[in-house]
């Protein structure tokens, strides 16, 4: 019997899924605790469909940042900090701090996908690379200059 997925089962598997068990399991186990539902063609017609949907919108976002990753490529952004006279900068520059430098910019880019290669201490231009999606990447500088 097919039955769809409503939750993770272990060793049937992941929530959404189509599996093949047995009539009785299905029925008398997994049904009855709502774990999942008997497949009928209608059923099945929607999770292709809502499938479908949900492949485009992934591509339309891959698309969309492929599209960021090109146009941040080599630009330059500024971040001010205050340092001392010599250059050395009071604590570090973040990856929170380039971020507002690239939202003051006009890119909406979290932090949690901008990498330093080491914490930045010092006046100076930086390469940083941003990690935007997986295998989309774009490498940017950052000028850190004192306020």
């Amino acid at each position: 019997m097919k039955v769809i997925l409503l939750q993770d089962v272990k060793g049937q598997g992941k929530k959404g899924e189509v599996v093949d068990v047995n009539e009785g399991y299905a029925r008398n186990f997994l049904v009855k605790k709502g774990l999942a539902e008997v497949a009928t063609a209608a059923k099945l017609n929607d999770i292709s469909m809502k499938k479908s949907a949900a492949d485009f919108h992934r591509a339309e976002e891959e698309k969309a940042t492929r599209e960021l990753a090109k146009t941040l490529s080599g630009k330059k952004f500024t971040v001010k900090i205050k340092a001392g006279q010599n250059g050395k900068v009071f604590g570090s520059v973040t990856t929170a701090n380039v971020s507002e430098s690239l939202a003051a910019a006009g890119y909406a880019v979290d932090k949690k996908k901008i990498v330093l290669a080491q914490p930045i201490k010092n006046v100076g231009e930086y390469e940083v690379e941003l990690k935007l999606m997986e295998g989309v990447s774009a490498k940017i500088t950052v000028e850190v200059q004192a306020e």
